[in-house]
């Protein structure tokens, strides 16, 4: 893969995403868009479209024999280091509770459903989208229960000041995301199961239901493109000054401090350790799960939650510009190494 090709592919998987934040924010702008429009298709994206996209995510997994258990270990390890790191580094950067939990959901959350997925097939073809595939079944419930947590435990309770464990523990199994995640998880073991039962699928939604899941599919189709529209239309540029310095640690640690553990990490256990294995592969998958921008699900969850959506929508905004520099540069690193396919 010569460098060019990388630069081209990660222009290619960016700049559609700022595209269609360019035009939510001209359209609010120009007054074809309304404050209200992008509250209530906010409401819907949290509440229907990302439920239904985790829900595809889970029960799309092809077979949990083929499960690359240790490589899924090492990428919830990371992100679950990426959680407590940021929770730390979130603390001390602000007092402000609000824009703590868009800071932290920021760090260890990046947009692999929308800019990941796509972008490790460019760089590793069909058996590193495969990999990255199954990696994201397992990757996306994560972040969703480590976002509901990250934006639940800083918003304050209006009698004690502070977020209870009941109450974080209620909006974890009451996010719509969350049950979207869980009913996907059932489908597929029910599935799974009458493979084990009666030797092949009885059942599924898929075959035998299939304007259910159609359904279910055009809800997720059209919730990406909805959501970064919406993000542009809540975008402010004057903004800026006033959280300039969250900006800045949110989208570093992100594009920078993330891809380094990540990537790094999985290098230093294959070479020195029997712990991982990663070759060309994995890599592609590593590159896209930690080095790709802030999650647009970040700030939709932030304007449901009670966080700094403002912030929120800052850092996946200029994360999504930086990171078109700092995926080249990963894979330009690791083609010289020998680890991606040249």
């Amino acid at each position: 893969m010569q460098l060019g090709i990388v630069l081209s592919t990660a222009v290619n998987a960016i700049l559609p995403i700022l595209l269609l934040i360019l035009l939510g924010f001209w359209l609010r702008k120009t007054g074809f868009l309304t404050g209200e429009f992008a509250k209530i298709a906010n409401k819907f994206v949290f509440r229907v479209g990302l439920s239904c996209s985790l829900f595809l995510n889970v029960y799309n997994i092809p077979d949990l024999s083929a499960i690359p258990w240790n490589f899924v270990a090492y990428v919830v390890a990371v992100i679950l280091l990426l959680f407590v790191a940021g929770l730390f580094i979130a603390v001390a950067s602000t007092k402000l509770a609000q824009r703590r939990g868009a800071i932290l959901h920021a760090i260890f959350r990046s947009n692999f459903a929308i800019i990941g997925l796509p972008l490790a097939a460019a760089l590793g073809g069909d058996a590193a989208s495969s990999v990255a595939s199954v990696v994201s079944a397992f990757a996306m419930p994560l972040y969703n229960v480590l976002g509901v947590f990250a934006l639940t435990v800083f918003e304050h309770d209006s009698n004690s000041g502070k977020a209870s464990p009941k109450r974080i523990i209620m909006s974890i199994v009451k996010n719509p995301m969350i049950i979207g995640a869980f009913l996907g998880l059932v489908c597929l073991l029910l599935r799974e199961g009458q493979g084990i039962a009666f030797g092949r699928t009885v059942f599924s939604i898929k075959e035998h239901l299939p304007f259910v899941y159609k359904t279910v599919e055009h809800l997720k189709t059209v919730t990406s493109p909805l959501a970064l529209i919406v993000l542009g239309a809540q975008f402010e540029f004057s903004a800026v000054k006033g959280m300039f310095k969250e900006i800045t640690i949110g989208s570093a640690l992100r594009i920078v401090f993330a891809p380094l553990l990540g990537v790094g990490g999985a290098i230093l256990l294959s070479r020195y350790t029997s712990l991982l294995n990663c070759g060309v592969n994995e890599y592609p998958t590593l590159i896209a799960l930690f080095g790709s921008p802030a999650a647009v699900s970040t700030a939709v969850m932030a304007a449901e939650m009670g966080s700094d959506e403002q912030l929120a929508t800052q850092i996946v905004v200029w994360t999504s510009i930086g990171s078109v520099i700092t995926i080249f540069l990963t894979a330009c690193v690791l083609m010289s190494a020998g680890l991606l396919a040249v």
